[in-house]
């Protein structure tokens, strides 16, 4: 069994062909392949199969589309597409795919460079580039796809090119070697390596004129085209042959290596938050662990860990990426980015082996080269990190099993974490539990993200807009996107939009960023027990709790109510700002159902009887009795409790009495 994807598209079966005759079956097989033995999501897979724009139905138009796909490809074919994990799977081996073979072939060409074999670099080499038929995916129409897998095949394809040329030159064939150097030149004018090879090519053949006049050509293109000087290796081979030096050495092996996609140096951070603001003491904490000092005195093999929790939009990955930028420089051998969709929308969380691959394919390990075990690919992971120095970060993780597998196994490496649960298991890490924004730096990013044409530093409704979003970055920052993009809003407008505290979350979308689905995706990873108590803390009036209330609510013990309170603090709904009290950010849209009317009756007659037992204590006159008997939890509370916790006051909260 062959697929053929370097080229037009092919299939065939000990040498008989199995046309794949639709459009969407052959954009439908091209993205099972490009993500071969790894599970690929329905929804990523319609993202791909309509261009970036899905239909209503997408899901069951796919089921269709993949019957008749398997149909065209025949029993043997079709049995390599599976059914995983909620989407599908393409399985082939060594052997049955043309891409991975190329991959692999490449993989080893750049090894025998390193080793300076130049033969075995010059076959491996050849045979990777007779795979490449033409451009890849040539009858696949979508450019998801394509702007997804092209570019790391055809920047592998002119890397391999470069191999081979070098290969050749080392072995001496420098006469064979000029005409193929000067087609590449014209279809890759840009790239100097081809042009520098060309200058050693007519040395060597005694051609210094032509050689000379080879990097005067160079020059002039790349003076006019990208407005700079030829680069170190370029010039240097200039001035030996203008010196008279005869034929310039050969290249070192190290140099022949350049830059490839598969023996590259990974450098995979994204780009950090523009208007980021505030979080010095965070920042300072991240970037000066004591494992990453010269005088560390952590034991051997330890790992630098920094776990960042937090809420939902407070900028966990914002404040992660810009600490990874700060130490980039002290990670010379790479850093690594993954997105591992803990809490992300249209996704489920990766499974550590299928992260594992992510990662390995990162390293430069081909896709055929990963083992299928996750076990040894994790033993495979800690072996290609052991004795670098590699910044890994982990973004969006659910919990501590989907981590471990992802650390290194030795020390010099750094890995970063953010998660909206607090990694309690990972007992060396250092936590970083990110809180929101102070006021002053609320404003500070509200103001930098608004246009200033649109609202003065110092305009009362943009404090006051920063202070009904509650401090949230992402809050902040769709507050002031949404004042950019709609010339027509005024400070003034959006914060009376604001006020209504039960309109508020829906008004803070943009339409890419949405505030409710953010807390919808961490409400999903919560037992019934923990929603319903989720639920219910809209109908505590003002911004905080403690035990008794909550166990008031639910109609449960007060240990009973800890326990869930405090797993709603390792989820990061709520914060424990001092013992047995917790409060809830303002725009959590926790909206109770059906049954909140007895919980309300239970809470107010909680409050009432508990705050008529305190005054007995401090006033000269007695207070009214509230109306009806008090609550279990009213009468079991203790003066001690009643004066050291005092309910506050309604404040933000306004609950429907």
């Amino acid at each position: 069994m062959l697929f053929e994807v370097l080229g037009p598209m092919r299939v065939t079966d000990d040498g008989r062909a199995h046309p794949v005759a639709g459009v969407r079956q052959r954009i439908l097989l091209g993205a099972l392949l490009a993500h071969a033995n790894q599970p690929l999501p329905t929804e990523k897979l319609a993202e791909i199969v309509w261009d970036g724009a899905p239909p209503q139905r997408a899901v069951p138009t796919l089921r269709t589309y993949l019957t008749r796909l398997r149909q065209d490809l025949g029993p043997p074919a079709a049995s390599r597409i599976r059914t995983r994990d909620g989407g599908y799977l393409a399985e082939v081996g060594p052997g049955d795919l043309d891409a991975l073979d190329f991959e692999a072939l490449c993989h080893d060409a750049g090894a025998a460079i390193r080793a300076a074999d130049w033969a075995a670099a010059s076959d491996r080499a050849t045979r990777a580039l007779a795979l490449w038929r033409a451009t890849p995916l040539a009858d696949v129409p979508s450019q998801v796809l394509r702007d997804m897998w092209l570019p790391r095949l055809e920047q592998q394809h002119l890397q391999v090119s470069e191999w081979r040329i070098e290969a050749e030159l080392q072995l001496g064939h420098h006469q064979q070697l000029i005409a193929p150097l000067r087609q590449l030149i014209a279809e890759h004018p840009l790239r100097e390596r081809f042009h520098a090879q060309l200058m050693r090519a007519l040395a060597h053949c005694g051609r210094q004129a032509e050689a000379l006049a080879a990097y005067q050509e160079a020059r002039t293109i790349l003076v006019e085209e990208l407005g700079i000087e030829p680069g170190p290796e370029l010039r240097n081979l200039h001035e030996r042959i203008l010196a008279g030096d005869g034929a310039p050495p050969p290249l070192a092996a190290e140099l022949a290596l350049g830059v490839s996609p598969v023996t590259a140096i990974p450098r995979q951070l994204p780009a950090a938050a523009g208007n980021f603001t505030g979080r010095d003491r965070e920042l300072d904490l991240l970037t000066s662990l004591p494992e990453l000092s010269p005088e560390r005195n952590a034991p051997r093999g330890t790992v630098a860990i920094s776990a960042i929790n937090g809420m939902p939009g407070v900028g966990k990955t914002a404040l992660a990426v810009h600490a990874a930028h700060r130490l980039a420089e002290e990670f010379p051998d790479g850093q690594l980015f993954l997105d591992l969709h803990g809490h992300a929308l249209g996704y489920p969380p990766r499974e550590p082996d299928e992260a594992l691959g992510a990662l390995l394919r990162a390293l430069g390990v081909p896709a055929a080269r990963i083992p299928a075990q996750p076990e040894e690919r994790a033993a495979l992971f800690r072996q290609r990190l052991a004795g670098t120095r590699t910044l890994i970060l982990l973004d969006n993780a659910l919990n501590e099993a989907q981590v471990r597998p992802l650390l290194p196994g030795t020390d010099g490496c750094l890995v970063m974490i953010t998660s909206r649960h607090r990694l309690k298991g990972l007992h060396d890490a250092h936590v970083v539990a990110l809180d929101v924004l102070p006021e002053a730096d609320a404003l500070t990013l509200l103001h930098a993200v608004t246009a200033p044409t649109r609202a003065a530093a110092n305009d009362a409704a943009l404090a006051e807009i920063a202070r009904l979003c509650g401090g949230l970055p992402l809050a902040l920052r769709i507050a002031g996107a949404l004042l950019c993009h709609r010339p027509a809003w005024t400070p003034a407008y959006l914060a009376g939009l604001l006020r209504d505290e039960h309109a508020r979350p829906a008004t803070l979308a943009d339409g890419h960023h949405d505030l409710r689905a953010a807390f919808a995706l961490s409400y999903t990873r919560l037992d019934e027990p923990q929603r319903l108590l989720f639920r219910r803390l809209a109908l505590v009036p003002g911004q905080e709790l403690d035990a008794f209330a909550a166990a008031t609510l639910l109609d449960v013990a007060p240990a009973a109510a800890t326990g869930l309170l405090e797993s709603l603090v390792d989820h990061n709904l709520l914060v424990e700002h001092a013992p047995g009290r917790y409060r809830v950010h303002d725009l959590a849209d926790s909206d109770p159902q059906a049954d909140r009317d007895s919980a309300r009756a239970r809470l107010l007659a909680y409050h009432a009887h508990t705050a008529q037992r305190a005054p007995v204590l401090i006033a000269r006159h007695p207070r009214a009795v509230p109306d009806g008997p008090p609550s279990a939890h009213a009468r079991g509370l203790s003066t001690t409790t009643v004066m050291l916790a005092p309910t506050r006051p309604a404040e933000a909260r306004k609950p429907e009495v």
